[in-house]
This record gives C-alpha cells, sequence and structure tokens, in this order.
C-alpha cells in the first residue's frame, strides 16, 4: 500500500503502525509472519546502509511477499538523505519513501523535501519528512545528534503547507538506538499534543525502540500513527543468533535462524501490542469486499 492511505486509517482510529526495519530475508519473513498473525497492518523499513546491505535486487522478492500477506503492508525507504536516493527509492519498488532533511536548516530541509514530495507524488508514494533532531544513543544506530532539537508546533506547520508531506517525523525527545543504563529517556508528551493539534497530517516517532512503554502507549494515544522499531528487534534477533552459535556444529540456515526469528517475533508481537494495532487489518478491508465475505 502507498504509506499515505495506511497512516489516514491509524490516525482516523487512533493507533500506531510498527514500522520494523528489517536487514535480511530470515528477519523479513518473521515480521510478515507476526503482523499476520496478530492481524495488524505493517511498514517494513530499509534505510540506506540496510539496503547496501541486501542489495537491490532482494527488493522484488520482498514486494511479491507484500503482496501476498493477509495484511496491508508498506515498503518504506526510511532516512534518504537526498533527492538521488529518493530517486532510487522510487525505481527500486519502494511504496513510501521518507526525505530526511533534519541536519539541515529549516529552508534547505523545507526545499529538498518538496523537492522529494514533488518526485513521488508524480508517481503515487508517499513521503515522511523529518523536522526537529533524533538523538543517537551509539556507533550502531541510524543517523542522529548528540542533543536533540525538539520540533517546533509553528514551524511544523509551516513545513507541512510548504512541503505538502504526507507524514512528519517529530523529535520529542527519542534516540536512535539502545539506551545506556546511565541515559533515562522521557518524552514531552505536551509538546506531541501541541503538535498534534496543529499539524493535520500522521505523525511519527523515531527511535521508538528501548524507551518506557508506559511513555510509548501514551504516544500512542495522544496521535503518534507510525513508530520506528529497529533496534529491539535486532538485539533480540542476533541475541539469541549468538546463543545458537554456541554450537559449534551448526551451520544451515534451517539449524540457526528459526530460533533467532522466533525470538525476534516475541519482541515484535509486544510492540504491536503496544501501539494497538493488533486486529486492525480488517478496518482497511472495503464495504464491497465484507460483503462478499
Amino acid at each position: 500500500m502507498n504509506g499515505a492511505d495506511l497512516l489516514q486509517v491509524a490516525d482516523k482510529h487512533n493507533f500506531a503502525i510498527p514500522a520494523f526495519n528489517i536487514s535480511d530475508w530470515a528477519m523479513s519473513q518473521g515480521i510478515f509472519e507476526i503482523g499476520e498473525e496478530k492481524g495488524a497492518p505493517l511498514i517494513i523499513a530499509i534505510h540506506p546502509d540496510e539496503l547496501r546491505h541486501v542489495g537491490v535486487d532482494f527488493m522484488p522478492g520482498l514486494i511479491q511477499r507484500a503482496h501476498r500477506s493477509t495484511v496491508p503492508v508498506a515498503i518504506h525507504f526510511d532516512h534518504g538523505a537526498s533527492f538521488d536516493q529518493m530517486l532510487l527509492a522510487i525505481q527500486t519498488g519502494f511504496t513510501s519513501v521518507m526525505l530526511d532533511g533534519s541536519m539541515l536548516p529549516f529552508e534547505q530541509n523545507v526545499a529538498l523535501t518538496k523537492q522529494a514530495v514533488d518526485a513521488a507524488h508524480a508517481v503515487g508514494l508517499s513521503v515522511e519528512g523529518e523536522l526537529g533532531t533524533i538523538g543517537k544513543t551509539d556507533s550502531e544506530a541510524e543517523e542522529g545528534t548528540a542533543s536533540i532539537i525538539y520540533t517546533d508546533p509553528d514551524d511544523a506547520v509551516r513545513f507541512v503547507e510548504q512541503t505538502g508531506v504526507d507524514s512528519l517525523a517529530i523529535a520529542i525527545g527519542t534516540s536512535h538506538g539502545i539506551y545506556p543504563s546511565w541515559m533515562k529517556p522521557e518524552l514531552k508528551l505536551d509538546l506531541l499534543q501541541q503538535i498534534k493539534a496543529k499539524v493535520a497530517v500522521p505523525l511519527v516517532l523515531h527511535g521508538g525502540s528501548n524507551n518506557p512503554d508506559r511513555e510509548i502507549g501514551q504516544a500512542v494515544k495522544l496521535g503518534i500513527n507510525k513508530i520506528n522499531i529497529s533496534s529491539d528487534i535486532k538485539v533480540a534477533y542476533h541475541q539469541k543468533m549468538r546463543e545458537v552459535l554456541r554450537d559449534e556444529g551448526l551451520r544451515e540456515p534451517n539449524s540457526i535462524q528459526p530460533a533467532c526469528v522466533e525470538a525476534m517475533k516475541v519482541t515484535a508481537a509486544q510492540k504491536i501490542d503496544l501501539f494497538d494495532a493488533a486486529g486492525k487489518a480488517d478496518l482497511y478491508l472495503s464495504p464491497r469486499l465484507l460483503a462478499t465475505m
């Protein structure tokens, strides 16, 4: 599905769609499986470094699997940083793209995001923009800043009006990666409420891994409609892989990866429930289709 169509339903019914970042085929299949088991709409997210890892030839299989899914799916190009990357994502078959100009001055961010919107909308794809900056907790995380620049509600209004984005990632206190023990994450939920009251498009939360469930659940109730989860599912997947590989006699993928996928699915299922997305796939069935069932 087009990402905008997916998120408009979430906005209307007050839940958040999980955007799970995957980096290999086994992970992607596990995410499809848990989404289908939970009856939850899904966003399969791949950022530029992940795309370099799997390669563009990975995409046709992923797209074919999405078409066979029993739940609505968008395939999202996450944290694209340039117009050339947007063109690659469009040509590769993503149905949703993100232009992340959050590190740029406001006017440059607007100009670059607007360029992406014009190109993507011309071929029926949706665009996510970002305003404000997300923190970064370690070297393994996606890009971020040492200190968070919170999204200004009035700037958010201007940004959406001037770019035409379909959704907006906002900075309310999250960071990419896994928080170290000394760092206490804390979301500015009052700021989220101010932005939601002024901005008409669905709102997105990046850095959703490792935040307290209470805060994330409250953010969903207050208007977040898409939450990116990368580190949490990768930690679950690869920690289990380290355990499995202690048996040095194992070498076949079907002896190694199924337990890792199952561990990841447990984490993904908890996120789906936390975001109130379980069972929401039925909301995307058309009245005409329902009448034939």
